[in-house]
């Protein structure tokens, strides 16, 4: 691959939140590629502290109905909107999902095992770039309830979000998005 080919997923990766899918299912396949590309993300003494499951079936249904009504726990009655509530219970329908689990190895500093799992959802995301299919990372403090809630995760294990994904509809309109120029973010110091 050359690196225009590079720049050029990097540049084009967004977010696309569910309302963005399709109601074709992806794969197994397209997820399997996916998850393969994530675990050759950058490791630390090759710890490997990423783990990925799959939420199907039921899951849909009921991470919705679990992000309506945390929604509604937390808003003030002001700001509380039934037609978002109503919303939120069928916000997965439509996509696939795929827990973030964190093992940090004891033996290294923590935050190196969640920038490595962060690298990792990178490689997803440029993944479903690279392929066409929307996602994004959400780590919301509804969706890593449900996983703890609803999934065995062992004592010295972290659920980092979850990464909803799909297929895109057609004929989405195209993000606007800019970037500071390099000359702001970047800087060389000579001693």
């Amino acid at each position: 691959m050359m690196i225009e080919e590079l720049s050029k997923i990097i540049k084009q990766r967004r977010t696309h939140y569910t309302s963005d899918f399709s109601d074709v299912p992806l794969s197994k396949k397209n997820i399997e590629t996916i998850i393969e590309n994530a675990l050759w993300a950058p490791t630390h003494k090759l710890t490997q502290p990423w783990r990925f499951i799959v939420l199907e079936g039921e899951h849909k249904q009921e991470m919705g109905i679990f992000m309506a009504n945390y929604y509604r726990k937390v808003f003030s009655i002001e700001d509380f909107s039934e037609k978002r509530f109503e919303e939120t219970k069928g916000y997965a329908k439509n996509a696939s999902m795929i827990s973030i689990i964190c093992k940090p190895n004891p033996r290294l500093p923590e935050w190196e095992e969640i920038a490595a799992v962060s690298c990792a959802v990178q490689n997803i995301w440029l993944s479903c770039t690279a392929m066409n299919i929307g996602g994004y990372w959400d780590t919301g403090t509804a969706t890593i309830q449900y996983v703890e809630n609803n999934l065995k995760l062992d004592d010295n294990e972290k659920c980092l979000g979850v990464f909803f994904l799909g297929n895109l509809k057609n004929n989405l309109s195209e993000a606007n998005r800019k970037r500071k120029p390099v000359s702001k973010k970047l800087s060389w110091n000579k001693k």
